[in-house]
């Protein structure tokens, strides 16, 4: 199949969208072709093989499961056709490195360690069985362990631990454990640590041994450790304690050493504008399957699956499209900031962070947020933020583009093949998506929540799905291409299924926007909100400018005219509020 429309399908198509006041366009749409070629070639159960092997090793930068995950990956990256770069031919198309950089701070992996209440014949927590038990940066014990008297704390606070002398003791609390760890430990001489922090969406009284992994400073004078409690081992301490004083032993064993951060980056050469780039990013570290094992096995997939169609002639890639897979946020942060010329070419970026889950064992639906736009700002209707948390944004922080309606299409076009529950929230923050926003550039998350096992040990192998896997990469991979590959045609697509979210969309706002007024709302307010929406996707259109390759013809500039007119009418008219 090739890749683009020929010449007179070309012509038939700008003539069809630009006859219809919508922009309605016909069902062979290029954009939609690739997506096509994409779903065909891409395998979710490729991508939960890479998962399979991230997921059990505890990854941070440096250690070994993390060095660990990068090479697999770079071994899957050879296998598909990706030459390391420095011994590859002048030319060539998929190539790929792995960047060193030395690290400020030691890094950190745990061995072993076990909580027991003395007295008792079976330990309360064991590594083994919940391998978030251990606070990161947590040092050894000696051989044996410590044992020691628990003195309860309550919430940490500075008047729970009035009258109370903690040193040489070890401190149980309602409390993060970087929180509890300085109060107790640093401030006041204790041993170590039990912390218990658990949000009410991990559904604690449920899942009653999940531990979300948590870190205590990284402290060389005193190495100490932290442990974090599950509900049911909480539980069973404070039971202890109302019948008298309670001691625990505690045996700790964790490595800390000098390294490297390794950052994996691989490339596919664009044929025509090289130096402008789709960039997608997947981080390596954390502990989990879902979070994000899923997100490294489903950027692998995607890597694999455009060298294969690019090797094969089917697709051609005009621009760029990377993938890095590294640290959280400072990974991509880096990328962006090492070469000044790069960056300049970085025109779309997208992390891929908790994309594989199987949503009937998690709860986490998949979500795609946002870039900052009206929604943050006025947040209602259909529109929610996650218990991962949002804040209001102001009006000046919004981004008009059409990068969020795009990709949105790309995924609603798979649901529709699939069945596939597609949703999205208001910008949040917190991922790989920031450091392009950061840098003046398009950027999105796609991934899932609510998770009740997110940073938790339950969130393991089980809880991932390949059909998961296979929607979100098709979709990721499909939004790439269609950019990467974008003539008049497949911009003037762009255009029109963003004037249709523009138009749907200020119907929506309307409607509410006549009910809060009805409801003796602010009028004045309800007109800022409109105005702001239409602005919004007025300067989303023109973005759109952007989207062909070596800048709009005169059809796709005259495209874009026109819809914005139209967008701008239809505002005007919701605007006409009673």
């Amino acid at each position: 199949m090739p890749t683009t429309l020929r010449p007179a399908a070309r012509l038939a198509f700008a003539a069809a969208l630009l006859a219809s006041p919508l922009g309605a366009q016909p069902a062979a749409a290029p954009i939609d072709a690739l997506h096509a070629l994409v779903r065909a070639e891409l395998s979710g159960e490729r991508a939960f093989e890479t998962v399979a092997y991230v997921a059990p090793r505890w990854r941070l930068p440096g250690n070994t499961g993390f060095d660990e995950s990068i090479r697999h990956v770079e071994q899957r990256l050879r296998a598909a056709g990706y030459v390391r770069q420095d011994s590859a031919p002048a030319g060539a198309r998929l190539t790929y490195r792995v960047e060193r950089r030395p690290m400020a701070r030691d890094t950190w992996e745990p061995v072993d360690a076990e909580l027991s209440v003395v007295g008792r014949d079976a330990p309360l927590l064991r590594w083994a069985t919940n391998r978030n038990m251990l606070a990161i940066n947590s040092y050894p014990t000696p051989a044996g362990g410590v044992e020691a008297e628990v003195v309860d704390v309550g919430a940490a606070r500075a008047e729970d631990f009035a009258g109370k002398d903690v040193a040489g003791k070890v401190v149980l609390a309602d409390a993060p454990v970087g929180r509890l760890f300085a109060e107790a430990v640093q401030k006041r001489g204790a041993v170590g640590v039990l912390a218990y922090s658990l949000p009410a969406y991990l559904k604690p009284e449920v899942h009653v041994t999940s531990i979300q992994f948590g870190s205590v400073p990284q402290d060389t004078a005193r190495r100490a450790w932290g442990l974090l409690l599950s509900h049911a081992a909480r539980g069973a301490l404070r039971e202890a304690a109302a019948r008298g004083p309670v001691r625990v032993r505690v045996r700790t064993d964790a490595r800390s050493f000098r390294a490297d951060e390794l950052t994996l980056v691989a490339d596919v050469r664009g044929d025509a504008r090289p130096d402008e780039r789709f960039v997608f990013s997947a981080h390596v570290q954390e502990p989990g399957a879902n979070d994000n094992a899923s997100g490294v096995g489903a950027q692998a997939e995607m890597a694999r699956a455009l060298a294969a169609l690019v090797r094969a002639g089917r697709v051609s890639p005009r621009r760029s499209v990377t993938f890095l897979w590294g640290d959280e946020i400072k990974s991509t942060r880096d990328y962006i900031a090492g070469d000044s010329a790069r960056a300049l070419g970085i025109r779309w970026g997208m992390s891929l962070d908790m994309v594989g889950e199987d949503t009937e064992k998690t709860g986490g639906t998949f979500l795609i947020e946002k870039m900052p736009d009206p929604s943050a700002v006025w947040t209602r209707g259909d529109d929610r933020h996650t218990e991962w948390g949002g804040r209001p944004l102001k009006v000046e922080d919004v981004r008009p583009h059409y990068f969020n309606d795009y990709v949105l299409a790309r995924a609603r076009a798979q649901a529709a093949r699939t069945g596939w529950v597609v949703r999205t929230n208001p910008f949040e923050g917190g991922s790989d998506h920031t450091p392009f926003l950061n840098a003046g550039k398009p950027g999105l998350l796609l991934w899932h929540f609510t998770d009740v096992f997110y940073h938790t040990d339950g969130d393991r192998l089980d809880k991932v799905s390949p059909r998961t896997l296979a929607n979100v990469g098709a979709t990721a991979l499909a939004a790439a291409l269609g950019l990467a590959t974008a003539d008049g045609a497949a911009a003037r697509q762009v255009v029109a299924e963003l004037e249709r979210a523009a138009v749907a969309r200020l119907a929506t706002e309307e409607a509410l926007s006549r009910a809060a007024v009805a409801a003796r709302g602010d009028c004045a307010e309800e007109l800022r909100l409109l105005r702001t929406w239409t602005r919004y996707y007025a300067d989303a259109l023109r973005a759109a400018a952007d989207v062909e390759v070596g800048g709009s013809s005169a059809a796709t500039t005259a495209t874009i005219e026109a819809a914005v007119r139209r967008v701008e009418a239809r505002g005007a008219a919701a605007a006409r509020l009673p």
